[in-house]
């Protein structure tokens, strides 16, 4: 909601201040980062500081502190000084007297709510504003209650600010009852205070000399005193059922039991080394040995009995390959999960792919990454039940998990739903991702990314109810052909991998389509399509959803099958591009048809009109003829396919081609085939982005996931757009290729 004193602080900062810093904000009366960095110009602009930044650092902080040590009605150097703060407080929700200029009656009583509202009025008493606070005047940080905040972290937060707040290094946190990265850091900054670390020492960091001293601080059943509160608190913010307090009593020491025996940790209801870890750090007690990990290095019968020596009894492996040369063992191995069950161990597997971005992540990426898994799943061999866990492998803010995050794995679900749920939905990622995919019931089970403690979704979040696996740490054990590197995972015993498993599917050329699939492959596409947007009856699109399958699917299975085994290509490539195509096809393609028959039908001598094409996509696959022609030139010339050379110069040819591809659906399909190999190729000849195409591989019946999307876009061209239809279309080929890989093992 828009309040009208705010927006008079915006309107006050950009008449008196826009031309100096450089800066003007929007003027409709809503808080946000854009003015406080405006007002924190402002400041610097009135301190001689230049250049000025959005970041009220330590010179803004030092000259502050150098010039004005405390800012009163008697010490205020000018009017738009005052006015500088009187605007930061309403848009902190404090009364500035109208912006009025003077540091009156009415702004010392918000400045003396503002610090009691912090915990640091007993430090600053009275209606002085000290550089410290002026600093947390200008951030975005709340300092009463929001969204229902806990009344003990607001407690524990007030705390910390008036206990350490005149410590050089420790800055004014927010106390809106809602723990935090800045509150996590803050407690590892008491602890550090508390253990005699002198100030340009104290950094925050869970370092050695930290860990070594909290190592002997264990508190326990009648203890009291600092280390009390500051452990209490680390409970509390945890959301462990605690009171903020300095004495270990009978119902802390039940809270840590409950606790520890939910972290899986030694139950002993004392505040120890391995507990304070756990509370402090996303990745606890580095130390502990794991009943699980995961890696990237094939399993063999040697490696194997390494991990059983260590104790470990579930090991991660990896569905599907990203790249076919970089961590070649990644990927499950053919005959890998047989010497796993062998040796008495137990897979879970992961599914990752794409996933370094919020942009990766997406409704459709995620049907995608479900039929990916799925398929991939069933061909090495995982039986129904098992648990797949997906990944979130970046630091995700709370914005993109809503943003991003969890449509995509609606999509996830709901392409389970549709086959049928053959396998359990988990996910791997940081914790607050994993909490909140969770809650929005997407998952069943969370595979925890705690190594990345400096995640924003790790710091400050507590371990997710329904964590399986807990990712702690990296290390190599072993040795000779025993050696491999692991990362360490504790287990909670939610999810207990497979211990046997179904032959795997060999990777096999592609057959016609059994008829029995016809009825499923129908609906299971419909559905996907009409997800995102396509209804099934065709919509403003010139075909019906079964019409188009009919024609680049079931009318010339033949065809397609002859290309994909004389090619090693899966016929799904060929499938999904021609369908996607045909989907697409609308009026405007029609008319855009028309006047290219225009151009090349004029009567002789007469030059053609001006803007007139003499090419466009056209027929079942949407495709120019120039590029029919540089891919079957390429082809041709590489000896894969037969035929007339062609020249894209040469409008006799550009039209030939182009009503073939218009008219004769079998050519069309292939040179579908020609263009994704033309494509693997690098396009030579064609329009490439600036930097070029790169050579991939030559197209096979194992190609990775971004081999194939990389054919998929390349059809299209690239760009934003491009690569969105490239990742909707993914969804499509692992459909696709589900059907024509339950045919092929018939």
């Amino acid at each position: 909601m828009a309040d009208e004193m705010v927006r008079r602080a915006q309107r006050f900062v950009n008449d008196v201040y826009s031309s100096r810093t450089g800066m003007t904000v929007e003027e409709d009366g809503r808080t946000k980062w854009e003015v406080m960095y405006a007002l924190t110009r402002a400041l610097q602009s009135e301190l001689g500081i230049s250049p000025v930044s959005n970041s009220f650092g330590p010179t803004t902080l030092s000259t502050l502190t150098s010039r004005y040590p405390k800012l009163n009605f008697g010490t205020m150097p000018s009017a738009d000084f005052c006015r500088i703060i009187q605007s930061a407080l309403y848009c902190k929700g404090y009364d500035g007297d109208g912006i009025n200029g003077a540091y009156g009656p009415r702004v010392q009583a918000a400045v003396t709510k503002l610090k009691e509202d912090m915990g640091v009025e007993t430090v600053f008493p009275g209606s002085d504003l000290t550089p410290k606070v002026f600093k947390g005047l200008l951030t975005m940080d709340a300092y009463v209650d929001v969204n229902s905040g806990s009344p003990t972290v607001r407690e524990i937060q007030q705390w910390l600010n008036g206990r350490y707040i005149g410590r050089r290094d420790f800055f004014v946190i927010p106390c809106d009852g809602h723990h935090s990265r800045d509150v996590a850091k803050s407690v590892l900054f008491a602890i550090q205070y508390e253990l005699g670390m002198a100030d340009g020492s104290a950094n925050g960091v869970f370092g050695p000399a930290t860990q070594a001293g909290l190592k002997q601080h264990t508190v326990s059943l009648g203890n009291t005193g600092i280390w009390v509160w500051l452990f209490s608190a680390v409970l509390a913010l945890n959301k462990r059922p605690v009171d903020f307090t300095g004495t270990f009593d009978s119902s802390l020491g039940s809270a840590v039991r409950e606790f520890q025996s939910f972290a899986k940790l030694a139950v002993s209801g004392n505040g120890d080394f391995p507990t304070w870890a756990s509370l402090l750090v996303s990745y606890g007690d580095q130390t502990r040995n794991g009943e699980a990990c995961d890696g990237v290095t094939r399993i063999t019968a040697s490696r194997a009995a390494t991990l059983k020596a260590q104790g470990i009894g579930y090991v991660g492996r990896y569905l599907t390959a990203l790249s076919s040369t970089s961590l070649p063992e990644k990927p499950i191995q053919e005959g890998e999960l047989q010497t796993i069950a062998a040796s008495g161990l137990r897979c879970f597997p992961i599914y990752q792919t794409f996933g370094r971005d919020a942009a990766s992540f997406t409704y459709a990426a995620g049907r995608a990454a479900g039929y990916a898994a799925m398929n991939a799943a069933q061909d090495h061999g995982f039986k129904n039940g098992t648990r797949i866990f997906f990944a979130v492998d970046f630091d995700a803010l709370d914005g993109e998990v809503t943003s991003n995050v969890l449509p995509h794995f609606k999509g996830i679900v709901d392409s389970l739903a549709d086959a049928g749920n053959p396998y359990l939905v988990g996910i791997y990622g940081p914790r607050n991702v994993c909490s909140r995919v969770a809650a929005a019931g997407h998952s069943t089970a969370s595979f925890v990314s705690d190594m990345s403690s400096g995640f924003s979704g790790n710091l400050g979040y507590p371990l997710p109810e329904d964590w399986a696996y807990d990712q702690i740490a990296t290390r190599t054990i072993g040795s000779g052909d025993g050696r491999i590197e692991i990362d360490v995972d504790i287990v909670s015993g939610r999810d207990s991998g497979q211990g046997s498993f179904d032959p795997p599917r060999k990777v096999v050329p592609d057959t016609r389509l059994a008829v029995e699939v016809y009825p499923a492959l129908e609906l299971d596409v419909g559905k996907y399509m009409e997800s995102i947007g396509f209804p099934n009856n065709g919509g403003t699109r010139n075909f019906a959803h079964w019409k188009c399958l009919q024609t680049t699917v079931w009318d010339h299975d033949d065809v397609i099958t002859e290309l994909s085994n004389r090619y090693t290509m899966r016929k799904a490539l060929i499938q999904a591009s021609a369908y996607w195509e045909m989907r697409h096809w609308d009026a405007i393609d029609d008319s855009v048809d028309a006047l290219v028959e225009g151009y090349h039908n004029r009567p002789p001598g007469v030059p053609p009109p001006p803007n007139v094409p003499r090419d466009s996509s056209t027929g079942i696959a949407q495709i120019f003829g120039a590029t029919a022609i540089l891919a079957w030139n390429h082809c041709i010339a590489k000896g894969v396919a037969t035929g007339r050379i062609r020249d894209t110069a040469v409008d006799e040819d550009i039209y030939a081609t182009w009503k073939q591809l218009k008219n004769d659906e079998e050519y069309a399909l292939r040179t579908v085939a020609m263009i994704h190999i033309w494509d693997a190729d690098g396009k030579p000849g064609g329009q490439n982005p600036p930097e070029g195409e790169t050579v991939l591989r030559p197209i096979a019946l194992n190609y990775t996931e971004r081999e194939i999307f990389e054919v998929l876009r390349r059809y299209q061209g690239w760009g934003p757009e491009a690569e969105e239809h490239a990742g909707q279309r993914m969804a499509l080929y692992h459909i696709l290729e589900k059907y024509n890989g339950i045919s092929r093992h018939l």
